[in-house]
């Protein structure tokens, strides 16, 4: 089984890929294969609306969504971690959840596939939560099944995150979460 980690972050080499990177880390220990789309790395554009995805196997705007679309299709799971902008999600990662919906067009291609979310905010109580709930939305409108922490919605960090151990081990416990459900998921098949 493959799990696919999305950091959301516009800056390279820092909390939330560092976050994504300790998720992957325990699926990898548990023998899942990974992946990971770095949006710091990537070039996704904003949705038009145009509704060429209704007809059309691809989008009309030719950027990195193609291959983040392959990808996303290939994961069992899919583990995002977003920054705290302005209260929610940067634009860059709300860009890629728009773009998206050419996955829900097409035969619902994300449903029943495990996600989970992580935040990082600038202090404890920094709007981290509202963020995971933007990222829970975008999974539930997928028809995906959502999992968190074992204790509340999943891996919630302050900067930097990896002097925050009590926020770590949100993500650890959320990666072992996400790990766990899809195993029971593929008992089930």
């Amino acid at each position: 089984m493959k799990i696919l980690g999305i950091s959301g972050s516009p800056r390279k080499g820092q909390n939330c890929e560092k976050m994504i990177a300790s998720a992957l880390e325990v699926a990898k220990e548990r023998g899942f294969e990974t992946d990971t789309v770095f949006l710091s790395c990537s070039e996704v554009a904003p949705c038009k609306a145009c509704g060429a995805c209704r007809e059309k196997d691809c989008c009309v705007i030719d950027d990195s969504m193609e291959e983040i679309y392959e990808k996303m299709r290939a994961a069992d799971g899919v583990i995002v971690a977003a920054p705290v902008y302005m209260g929610n999600c940067p634009a860059q990662l709300k860009a890629l959840f728009d773009r998206s919906v050419l996955l829900r067009r097409k035969d619902f291609a994300l449903k029943n596939k495990v996600g989970a979310a992580l935040s990082v905010g600038g202090s404890r109580n920094g709007g981290q939560e509202k963020t995971i709930q933007s990222i829970h939305d975008w999974m539930h409108i997928h028809g995906m099944i959502v999992v968190g922490d074992n204790a509340h919605f999943g891996g919630i960090t302050w900067n930097p995150s990896e002097e925050d151990s009590v926020g770590m081990q949100t993500v650890f416990e959320t990666a072992k979460k996400l790990c766990d459900v899809l195993e029971l998921v593929h008992k089930k098949k």
